[in-house]
């Protein structure tokens, strides 16, 4: 993704502000995603970008992003464990992969590049496992995964 791209915030990208509410009623998590949604997307960290591919947001915009750091390290780790940016580009919005192919493809085709070291990691079998069965269903989104 471009660098003049990244230098906007999701609510800038998708032209809707949210408000805020009284911050007394709010969980964690939706004033962490509130405060997310109004940072630039060149200071997302791992963290943040796990947090809000998590919840389905901004997916247009934080998807490439995610790719490109999966790109250079699939085990790329936020807070939780390693790879676990991994698991929630793997969870996320079906009705978004259906929609962006061209990430479709690139994803389908990291994941695939990416075989021996995650199944060679030191990873726990629990989280491995999880890959691969998120991996198996995201390989049926699109029927571009079966004619590989």
């Amino acid at each position: 993704m471009e660098n003049k791209l990244k230098l906007n915030t999701i609510e800038n990208l998708e032209k809707n502000i949210w408000t805020l509410s009284n911050v007394d009623e709010e969980s964690y998590l939706i004033k962490t995603c509130n405060k997310l949604r109004k940072k630039q997307l060149i200071d997302f960290t791992i963290e943040d970008l796990r947090i809000m591919i998590s919840q389905n947001m901004g997916l247009k915009y934080l998807i490439p992003i995610a790719i490109e750091i999966l790109n250079e390290n699939i085990l790329a780790e936020g807070d939780y464990y390693e790879g676990d940016l991994l698991s929630a580009v793997l969870s996320s919005d079906v009705k978004f992969w259906k929609e962006d192919i061209t990430n479709y493809k690139t994803f389908f085709e990291l994941f695939q590049k990416n075989d021996s070291i995650l199944k060679n990691c030191d990873s726990t079998w629990e989280i491995k496992k999880n890959w691969f069965e998120l991996f198996k269903e995201f390989g049926e989104i699109n029927s571009y995964s079966s004619n590989l």
